[in-house]
């Protein structure tokens, strides 16, 4: 077997607000293996300025892997617990080698095409026009589930946003969901729960910055809005901390990012301990290329949560790589009509 790598950058159709600044362009690479005829593609999706990968090693780090691949995919798994995105880049691109059709990693009613992923369909930070525009593009889209990305404008602004919504939907016509994404100060958060919870909210993730638990422990005791832990879950790698994290916060939610957290293998582990716990818990995609989030999507499907997921559209990029994957009605479908150009 043989294994090469090659960095691609993924451009925004248009700047895309959060509270950590505007994303233009998003970094991302891909692993190829060959064995014999078969070939396998995997997708790195690192985050810079999230993932805990987002190290000057990152590079150096792919090129041991594609030297030492032969080790075998439970080795270097072991061997990559501090780069989680080169881990679940590793677990497609495996997956991928084991298929006669390198993207169809997890046959199912999904991926025949009979099935679909309700999702939640995503607002990006902006003006308060902007982010109507897109509300208002959303709902007529078939969507009932909204998440509206929050912190980066006046809050009282956001809250009018969220009032104007709810004049016209109520809590059983659309689902909101909000993500602070750690904007918020632990000494003020808790009011501002308080004000949100007005609008019959799903949930508000990360409310403030990751790694203040007991702060973060207080908010979940006391708050009227559910609360899902986002950020709060990257760089936590063994169970100990994983369990110890869970038992210190008692979050009403966790979000799983494959790419951020480690893969198909560390996200299960998640799963399993929160739902010892009776802590919800749902799929995220983190902006990767359409060959990172087919990778997700087939897998979610299999999981069966039935509450929308936050899987992305794969719509954001100008030179995304055209795939099946399509959004309907606020759900995603794989389209068996529709080829893959992967053109790497």
């Amino acid at each position: 077997m043989t294994a090469t790598y090659h960095k691609y950058i993924l451009n925004f159709k248009q700047p895309s607000g959060t509270s950590r600044g505007v994303l233009k362009t998003k970094e991302t690479w891909f692993l190829r293996l060959t064995d014999n005829e078969k070939i396998g593609v995997g997708e790195c999706g690192v985050f810079r300025g999230l993932s805990i990968d987002d190290r000057p090693d990152y590079e150096d780090k792919l090129k041991w892997v594609c030297e030492n691949i032969n080790l075998g995919l439970n080795n270097l798994l072991s061997k990559l617990v501090e780069f989680p995105s080169i881990q679940f880049g590793l677990e497609i691109a495996f997956k991928s080698l084991q298929r006669a059709f390198p993207f169809e990693l997890f046959p199912s009613e999904f991926t025949k095409g009979k099935n679909n992923i309700p999702i939640n369909g995503l607002i990006w930070m902006g003006s308060k026009a902007f982010m109507k525009q897109q509300i208002k593009e959303k709902l007529e889209a078939g969507f009932t589930c909204i998440k509206l990305k929050i912190g980066a404008i006046d809050f009282q602004t956001e809250l009018s946003l969220l009032k104007s919504i709810r004049k016209e939907y109520s809590a059983k016509d659309v689902e909101l969901r909000v993500d602070a994404n750690g904007a918020f100060h632990a000494d003020n958060a808790l009011e501002k729960l308080k004000q949100l919870s007005d609008f019959n909210l799903h949930s508000i993730e990360q409310p403030i910055q990751q790694g203040q638990f007991e702060a973060m422990a207080r908010l979940c005791e006391e708050t009227p809005l559910p609360i899902a832990l986002d950020e709060e879950l990257i760089g936590v790698f063994s169970v100990t901390k994983k369990q110890e994290l869970l038992q210190t916060i008692n979050p009403q939610y966790i979000i799983l990012k494959p790419s951020l957290v480690g893969g198909y293998k560390e996200s299960q582990e998640w799963i399993g301990l929160v739902e010892e716990r009776e802590i919800g818990w749902w799929i995220t995609s983190a902006l990767e290329s359409n060959v990172g989030l087919n990778a997700i999507t087939q897998w979610t499907f299999t999981l069966k949560n039935k509450i929308p997921q936050g899987l992305g559209t794969g719509g954001l990029f100008t030179n995304n790589f055209d795939s099946p994957l399509q959004v309907k009605n606020g759900a995603l479908y794989y389209n068996t009509n529709l080829d893959w150009k992967f053109n790497l």
